[in-house]
């Protein structure tokens, strides 16, 4: 796993901006991890065992230090189907409050529906592995002179997103809280997610780690992008909406003027915008 330093003690690896696959072996989100004194923090695992065998290995190549944590960022499969590779390091997962009950739901469909996309070969070693200790507000986990904060927030992109501040290098992971280039998703609360932008981008980094783009974006301007999209799709919805646009045809055009800016978007959008138009008719 090629992984770049991009500060003192910090590595990351850029997924590809593409859909899970047996060809990408589910690398398709940005994993990382960060060097203490003492052990070693791991912010997700990726989209396969596989993958996050390799991000043990590439670990090994810089630290023989112990993995103390596993912190995973949220829900879906990209960021967490390689935790089963974690199994025997002593690792302690880490997860927002909701995330246990949120795998509990959906955790057997998850494993029945990427089957197809990623081969039964790729996915036989995956299962669905919760986490251990649960953040409900903010908590600081210390690697040895080295702190780093984890932050539970309300519903955004899903409802049990997680974030990480290292303080060291003021590097902040934002799971995907933030999206660079692959057009963001909606799996929680689009007006939360925009609520909530403001707190984000008050937060003192240097560089962020978003969930998916270039590992090093510089901080909080990789928010722009998501954040001209969030405010064209609601524009988009809520002009249907006063005019009686059913949402079988709203869907279709709303966000539209955002296609050239994005990857993946004829995968993604019109999901949002139902998502969207199901959220702001209720306004």
């Amino acid at each position: 796993m090629p992984v770049k330093q991009i500060a003192e003690g910090v590595f990351a690896f850029a997924g590809t901006p593409a859909m899970m696959t047996d060809q990408n072996d589910g690398e398709i989100c940005n994993v990382s991890f960060i060097i203490g004194d003492e052990a070693v923090a791991v912010i997700d695992s990726g989209g396969s065992v596989i993958e996050g065998k390799a991000l043990i290995a590439a670990i090994r190549t810089q630290t023989d230090r112990p993995i103390r944590y596993l912190i995973n960022t949220h829900m879906h499969p990209d960021h967490l189907f390689g935790n089963a590779a974690f199994e025997g390091t002593g690792a302690i997962i880490v997860g927002h409050h909701n995330l246990p009950r949120a795998l509990e739901s959906r955790g057997s469909y998850y494993l029945q529906s990427y089957r197809d996309a990623m081969g039964s070969a790729l996915m036989a070693d995956i299962r669905i592995v919760p986490p251990a200790k649960l953040i409900t507000d903010e908590e600081e986990v210390d690697l040895g002179n080295r702190k780093l904060s984890l932050k539970a927030w309300k519903p955004a992109h899903t409802d049990n997103d997680l974030s990480v501040f290292d303080h060291q290098t003021k590097t902040f992971f934002t799971g995907d809280l933030c999206f660079i280039g692959h057009l963001p998703t909606m799996d929680g609360s689009l007006l939360g997610w925009i609520a909530q932008l403001a707190t984000l981008s008050g937060i003192k980094a240097e560089v962020a780690v978003p969930g998916h783009g270039p590992v090093s974006s510089p901080w909080p301007q990789a928010l722009e992008a998501e954040s001209r999209y969030f405010d064209v799709l609601v524009r988009d919805i809520r002009k249907a909406i006063a005019d009686g646009v059913p949402m079988s045809d709203a869907v279709k055009s709303a966000g539209e003027s955002e296609r050239p800016n994005w990857k993946l978007f004829d995968e993604y959008n019109q999901r949002n915008a139902t998502a969207a138009f199901a959220e702001l008719e209720w306004e």
